[in-house]
């Protein structure tokens, strides 16, 4: 592709952290990579875990981490691609809808305002980051309820480490908010390529509602592709088989000759 600046944007209940393999990865491939954080979430996982409830964290919301992440490609020389994971994958979808981006991949993303299942899995999945009677209180994702919703596929000892490495507490103010104006995606609106991708046993996001995501773009001439990761979980971005989904969305970004 044209552009040799990519950008990774985190999904909720992680940090940059998650990256961190990604990073030098890509950039052995001669790529220029940033993976910038959400607001407030700078700081070590040890430390953001040691501070919770940090009240600061009810604050933010899908606007803010929008906002930050135009800030950060503004700063750039030139127009990168952006990956974006969950959340993050929302994130992509909204950036490139704005026309910041050369072109996205949406990993296993969060839905659009309008996008929704009834499947168990992702209710189940979802509810304690959006209970509506304690959206004043940071989130933290108990070890039970990772194994369920984000790391199903994983083996015991791989859960413990990636749950230990990686999850901190976050903002029920950002699920919440996706709901509404703030997650909303023009879908027929022309955009920059995009790829969404989904993991074939991802319970949070299932891979029907990611379906449903890219179905949405149906009336746009621009290029919009899907894919699902078979046997992979919410966690395919820092498990053991990272490398499989980072090859395939570099690879689909160079196939795009932007």
């Amino acid at each position: 592709m044209k552009t040799k600046t990519i950008l990774l944007i985190h999904g909720m209940f992680m940090t940059p952290l998650c990256w961190e393999k990604w990073i030098p990865y890509y950039a052995s491939k001669g790529y220029n990579v940033v993976a910038p954080a959400w607001p407030g979430r700078d700081q070590p996982v040890e430390m953001l875990n040691k501070i919770h409830p940090d009240p600061q964290l009810p604050k933010l919301n899908l606007n803010g981490i929008v906002e930050q992440m135009a800030r950060e490609i503004a700063k750039l020389d030139e127009k990168p691609a952006v990956i974006g994971h969950s959340m993050g994958g929302l994130v992509a979808q909204i950036l490139l809808g704005r026309g910041l981006a050369a072109a996205g991949v949406a990993i296993d993303p969060a839905p659009p305002m309008g996008v929704f299942t009834t499947r168990w899995s992702f209710i189940r999945g979802n509810f304690p980051a959006i209970n509506p009677f304690r959206l004043g209180q940071p989130a933290m994702m108990t070890f039970a309820h990772f194994q369920y919703a984000f790391a199903g596929t994983l083996p015991l000892d791989e859960q413990h480490a990636v749950y230990d490495r990686y999850m901190v507490p976050e903002s029920r103010m950002v699920p919440v908010s996706s709901l509404g104006a703030a997650g909303r995606v023009d879908f027929k609106r022309p955009h920059a390529p995009l790829l969404i991708t989904a993991g074939e046993r991802d319970r949070i996001v299932p891979a029907v509602l990611n379906r449903s995501n890219y179905r949405r773009y149906k009336d746009s001439a621009s290029v919009t592709d899907f894919h699902v990761f078979p046997n992979q979980d919410h966690t395919l971005t820092v498990s053991a088989r990272w490398q499989e989904v980072a090859d395939f969305c570099l690879g689909w970004l160079e196939k795009q000759a932007i």
